[in-house]
């Protein structure tokens, strides 16, 4: 029983260090505004305007909701070799992409 706990007190703590590391990620605000226009703009090219898919798929919540940020933030800024979907890491950071996942599984107006 006390192993379990122990288990169990790990992984809480694991999740907030997780999401801590997510929250102290956020860019300042001006780089915020970038980076929704650039989701609006550029990612919607393909993604659709509204981001309800297009030649690439929806990034809506319902529809990215199964995935993680981590994988979210990953296809940013690598991209998907064989595909449309470019690399975006020249135009962004590791934390930026990050962010811009949370966005993304929060819903972007």
């Amino acid at each position: 029983m006390k192993q379990i706990m122990q288990w169990l007190i790990l992984a809480a703590l694991g999740n907030s260090v997780a999401i801590g590391a997510i929250i102290a990620a956020q860019p300042d605000a001006a780089r915020r505004v970038e980076l929704i226009d650039l989701l609006k703009q550029d990612c919607g090219a393909c993604h659709g305007m509204r981001l309800k898919g297009g030649l690439g798929p929806a990034l809506t919540p319902d529809a990215i909701g199964r995935l993680s940020i981590e994988t979210i933030s990953a296809t940013i800024l690598h991209g998907r070799p064989g595909t449309p979907m470019p690399p975006w890491q020249p135009f962004m950071s590791q934390d930026e992409a990050v962010w811009l996942a949370g966005q993304l599984k929060a819903g972007v107006d």
